[in-house]
This record gives structure tokens, C-alpha cells and sequence, in this order.
């Protein structure tokens, strides 16, 4: 069976910085708490009118379709991973296509909000696999700064997200064992409150005890936003952090393993390791159960903030341009978010 090989690697971060210490004329924070419990310095803001989750994958789409040495015209399908949607529909991935001026091809999104690259990548993969597809542009890109609550109320959730986007070009391998060699995908909805948006949404509060929504007494419809959930905070994302800690550090690490076993591989044959940047310590607990060196995992988290679907491919592509992958290596991909869905990849550079 063809397989798949990343051809082209683009990011995209904006350029505007705010430091912890810019968060303390919002928020009741500093530095040292931030650091403590995320290890996050810095992160980018887009420019609130003059960018959106799709004009940041543009640019990283830009970069990784020179890089394969195609055009945009060359593209046959594009799969587009963000929970941060320019409009609630439709999605980002035809907006991308018109943006680009590509053809009348296929345009796939994927709302698996911190798997969701690795969730687009595994999608692409099985199109490359079967024939269908020589070209697929793979996006992940998130635009936070829009939707968080920028108080001491929201201050646990607001101070880890910042913006940007990645992006690759798939096509068949031509090296045989080069490319993506496995891909591993999963989830569990039992706790899918723990890290949510609610609202807007259908829900109407059906799978909560507790009321998340508070809606207008009619008979038909005024349930998508009210006053009242915005009044009272409703319409931000909510997330107990111990809990997807502590479930993301087993899960991380077993994808990881799942993913080696697969191929016969172990631990010590990763060169290079692409974990989600939700959170330093999950980084470095995931490095620390697999035994990995410092130069065999690369974290970004502290300059960039947790980028959800775009942090995996900023990352890979950060250390890609660094030179910290080369021709060969072995690079795994992990990550874990909310769902909770996890999911791992293993790639022969």
C-alpha cells in the first residue's frame, strides 16, 4: 500500500506578544504563577480585525506548498483542523480554498480541538493510502484571543491559549519506509464536560446535571445565545485542569507506545518527539516516562502558549527549520485534548 510522506512544512505565529506580565493589567496573575503551573512566558495574539483562523493558515499554507515545490492549483484536497472557526459555518477549509484561489476540490474540517492536526493528518494519510489524492493540504490553526474570558474569573483557562497555524503538504512516499507509518486514533466521551464550550449549542443542557445554559422561557428556538449566558459567563470555555492532567499523562504516553509496538519499534528509536504544547509538566512527564533526552522532545509551549490544533505542526515545523529533524529520523506526534480524544503518529523523516 502507497504510503505518505510530509513533502512541505509552513507555521505561522502573528506578531504581537503578550507577556505574563501583560496579562496582570487584566487579571489578577503574575509571572511566577503562570510559569509554575504551565511553564508559558509569551504568547501571540492575532490582530483582533485584520486576521482570523483562516488568513493565519493561508500564510502557513503558503509556506509548506513552496516548500513542496508545487502551487496552490497543484492541491487536490484540503483537510482543515480548528476549533477557533472564522464562522460557526462554513468551515475554514473552503474559506482556505477561496483565499488561495485553488480549484473546486474537496475541503474537509476537523473539530477535534488539541488532536485535531494529528486526527487531520491520520484523514489525509488514508486518501494518499488509497490513490485517491496526490496533493493534500493539511491545516491546523486556532484563533483564542477572540473567545477567552480576559479576567481574574477566567484567568485558569485564558492565560494558557494563544493564536497561530500550521500547516504540511501530504503526497505518496517515494522512498520506500519514508513517511507516515502508522497513525493512532482515540476517544472517550464519558468526559467530555471536563474541557468544554458550551455554548452556543444544541445541548439545552440534556447531558449535564447542572444547568451550563441558561436560555429564554418560548416556544420555539431563542436557545442558541441569550443575555443571560452572557451575562453570566456561559459563553466561555470551561475546563477542570487536574482532571485532563491527570488523564493526559497516561494517555500520551500510551498512544506513544501503542504506536511503537506497532511498528517494532521502542522508545529509544525516537530521534524526535512533537507533543502537544497544552502544558510544560505534561511535557515533561510524557518525556520522563519514556525516557527521552532533552534533544529527543521539543517544546515550544513557553513562547507560543497552547495552540491546540496548531501546535503540534508549529512545533514540528519550528524544529524541522532548526535542524533537529533530518532525513531518516524517526519523529512521533501526540497529543490530547478535549473529547477527550488522543492521538499519536509515527513519521520516517
Amino acid at each position: 500500500m502507497q504510503q505518505s510522506k510530509i513533502a512541505g512544512i509552513g507555521s505561522y505565529v502573528p506578531k504581537n506578544v503578550f507577556t505574563n506580565e501583560d496579562l496582570k493589567k487584566y487579571m489578577d496573575t503574575s509571572d511566577e504563577w503562570i510559569q509554575e503551573r504551565t511553564g508559558i512566558k509569551e504568547r501571540r495574539y492575532a490582530d483582533r480585525t485584520g486576521e482570523t483562523t483562516t488568513t493565519m493558515g493561508v500564510e502557513a499554507s503558503k509556506i509548506a506548498i513552496e516548500r513542496a515545490g508545487i502551487t496552490p492549483q497543484d492541491i487536490d484536497f484540503i483537510v482543515f483542523a480548528t476549533l477557533s472557526p472564522d464562522y460557526y459555518f462554513p468551515g475554514c477549509g473552503v474559506l482556505l480554498q477561496r483565499a488561495m484561489k485553488m480549484k473546486e476540490i474537496g475541503a474537509l474540517d476537523v473539530r477535534n480541538q488539541c488532536s485535531g492536526f494529528v486526527y487531520a493528518l491520520s484523514v489525509a494519510d488514508q486518501f494518499i493510502k488509497t490513490g485517491m489524492y496526490k496533493n493534500i493540504l493539511v491545516v491546523g490553526a486556532e484563533k483564542h484571543s477572540f473567545g477567552l474570558d480576559f479576567s481574574t474569573r477566567g484567568r485558569n483557562i485564558s492565560v494558557i491559549f494563544g493564536d497561530g497555524a500550521g500547516a504540511v503538504v501530504l503526497q505518496p512516499a517515494t522512498t520506500r519506509g519514508q513517511g507516515i507509518l502508522s497513525t493512532h486514533l482515540h476517544s472517550d466521551g464519558d468526559s467530555a464536560e471536563i474541557l468544554a464550550m458550551y455554548n452556543p449549542g444544541t445541548h439545552a443542557n440534556h447531558w449535564v446535571t447542572n444547568p451550563v445554559a441558561t436560555f429564554d422561557d418560548a416556544e420555539i428556538g431563542q436557545m442558541f445565545m441569550s443575555h443571560a449566558m452572557v451575562d453570566d459567563a456561559q459563553n466561555f470555555p470551561n475546563m477542570d485542569g487536574p482532571a485532563v492532567f491527570k488523564k493526559a499523562i497516561v494517555k500520551m504516553p500510551e498512544v506513544i507506545e501503542e504506536a511503537l509496538a506497532a511498528n517494532n519499534l521502542t522508545s529509544t528509536d525516537i530521534n524526535m518527539l512533537i507533543p502537544h504544547q497544552a502544558n510544560l509538566r505534561i511535557a515533561q512527564f510524557v518525556q520522563q516516562k519514556l525516557q527521552l533526552r532533552d534533544d529527543q522532545v521539543h517544546n515550544n509551549i513557553q513562547k507560543y502558549g497552547n495552540t491546540t490544533a496548531a501546535s503540534v505542526p508549529i512545533a514540528l515545523c519550528e524544529a524541522w527549520e532548526e535542524g533537529k529533524i533530518k532525513e531518516g529520523d524517526l519523529v512521533c506526534l501526540a497529543a490530547f485534548g478535549s473529547g477527550f480524544t488522543w492521538a499519536g503518529a509515527l513519521i520516517r523523516w
